[in-house]
């Protein structure tokens, strides 16, 4: 069969007036070395900080980290084994960002927001840059909302209010990652959504913590982010900005939200690791000079909104371990002066066996009794003074006290009892108006005739009384959240009755613990 030449050249016209140009631009550099979780790439010409890029061959992603003038260092964001010299590399055009949203909530994600709890994959299209401007000054307002802990102890004395940043800090093994726990649990039924950023943690260590939520009902409102010991330092030094970006939605969206940063110590030491592998100039301590600015700007992100933003919250928990008690320390002193206050966990008390080991006279709260319900302001003003100065006199209490005077045995007896009184079980949060109660009862004197060695379990069977003889009395105070005369009346009448009721029965040497009633 014979082809015309007229019909190859009409085939040739009408390809060459269908064709379109679908050429596109990539930034594309070469791998000049790699180790130690850094590929050091040439090219990339165009590429901006924080970008992905994509290492096609070993199908790895990375962050653009150091930007110099012939090269660029790239943290690689999981194995790099197979990343060799040569290798291309491609820009994204993307700057790193997770999924957010409430299909989050309840569930275990790895730095990259990526599932790794075996519930399937997470269901939404929202995603969000994980380093952000925090908020300015003008839309910001003051910080006066209570965030409720739980902790009889934090929320008297070190309250936390809804935007605030509150350092927890202390040597390992004095109960900060438990503080940070009870508060979480203490929102379950509220409308605070928790992010729970575990860095640098034994696994194992995370899944008791994701266990101990889901029993007590709190993973329900719950975003865990893992970046453990086993992770990469790229994953551990993102860990942190990928949790505080899970929380700006909530924030943005006129919700409160809390989030747990357990440890920043460990994130500084992951961050100081991969400046050092990129060949940034260490300072003091080895860490690179802008570890200041590394937790300023990740902190500063907790904010209270205004009203016209939708007034929501992002309310940050940072967490920090000192080596034996040093809080002059390099890491600890920067995070103190960047939060609105710390609380100072004393290993000697924890030891002593007061639990939440909190010393008085170095937590404190910057935001103060403007994030209190003044119910607790009117039954706590005195507290946090007399314990202070009970701790400047507990050091002649154990050479006993028939030598001293007067003043002074009731001001270490009082305090002995307001200890006892503000000892709690871990994973045992408190409803504020029982706190209330407690404390009442304890300044209005009624603990003056009960020993020490029976506060707890006086505590315990008159909240137990309050509960199933007056639950409208509590109910009222959690309502009004103020102690007017119709309810310190109505307490001083419930407690009476308590007190001269069977369960506990004073003699001349003090109260013995009487057979409760059937």
């Amino acid at each position: 069969m014979s082809v015309r030449a007229t019909e190859i050249s009409d085939i040739i016209k009408a390809e060459i007036a269908g064709f379109q140009e679908t050429a596109t631009i990539t930034n594309v550099g070469r791998v000049i070395s790699v180790g130690d979780g850094i590929a050091n790439v040439y090219g990339l010409s165009q590429v901006m900080a924080s970008e992905l890029v994509e290492f096609p061959k070993s199908n790895t992603i990375g962050l653009a980290f150091n930007l110099e003038e012939d090269s660029v260092g790239i943290i690689v964001l999981g194995e790099y084994q197979e990343i060799e010299e040569g290798d291309e590399v491609r820009s994204t055009g993307q700057i790193a960002s997770v999924p957010v949203g409430d299909a989050l909530i309840g569930r275990v994600v790895n730095a990259l927001g990526q599932p790794i709890d075996g519930k399937g994959p997470i269901v939404t299209d929202k995603r969000r840059p994980i380093e952000v401007i925090a908020p300015g000054v003008i839309k910001r307002q003051n910080v006066d909302q209570a965030l409720q802990t739980g902790i009889k102890a934090i929320d008297a004395m070190i309250p936390i209010g809804r935007g605030q940043r509150e350092l927890i800090i202390g040597d390992r093994q004095t109960g900060k990652s438990a503080v940070a726990i009870d508060a979480i649990i203490n929102q379950r039924g509220g409308d605070v959504i928790c992010i729970y950023v575990a860095i640098g943690l034994k696994q194992s260590q995370v899944a008791q913590t994701v266990r101990i939520l889901e029993q007590n009902g709190a993973m329900e409102h719950t975003i865990v982010v893992s970046a453990s010991a086993a992770d990469p330092a790229p994953l551990q030094y993102i860990a942190p900005s990928a949790g505080t970006a899970m929380g700006e939605e909530i924030m943005e969206s006129g919700r409160d939200a809390l989030i747990v940063y357990d440890d920043l110590s460990k994130h500084a030491q992951a961050y100081r690791e991969v400046s050092l592998l990129v060949r940034r100039p260490p300072g003091r301590e080895a860490y690179p000079g802008d570890v200041f600015y590394l937790h300023s700007r990740l902190l500063e992100r907790s904010a209270r909104l205004s009203d016209e933003l939708g007034g929501g919250s992002l309310t940050s928990l940072p967490i920090i371990e000192t080596q034996a008690g040093d809080v002059s320390a390099y890491i600890p002193t920067n995070v103190i002066s960047i939060t609105d206050g710390q609380i100072y966990l004393e290993p000697d008390l924890f030891y002593a066996g007061v639990r939440p080991a909190i010393n008085v006279g170095i937590s404190v709260s910057r935001v103060g009794g403007a994030a209190q319900i003044k119910a607790m302001r009117q039954v706590a003003g005195r507290l946090r003074l007399d314990l202070a100065q009970y701790r400047s006199l507990a050091a002649f209490a154990q050479f006993g006290t028939s030598d001293l005077d007067a003043v002074t045995r009731n001001q270490i007896e009082t305090g002995q009892r307001m200890t006892e009184l503000l000892k709690q079980g871990q994973y045992q949060p408190m409803p504020v108006e029982e706190q209330v109660a407690s404390l009442w009862m304890a300044g209005a004197g009624y603990l003056a005739d009960v020993s020490v060695d029976q506060v707890r379990e006086f505590e315990k069977q008159y909240l137990d009384y309050l509960r199933t003889a007056e639950p409208g009395l509590l109910a009222a105070i959690a309502e009004r959240k103020a102690l007017d005369d119709e309810l310190t009346a109505a307490l001083k009448g419930a407690t009476d009755a308590f007190k001269g009721g069977s369960t506990f029965a004073s003699t001349g040497s003090g109260p013995v613990l009487a057979a409760a009633a059937d």
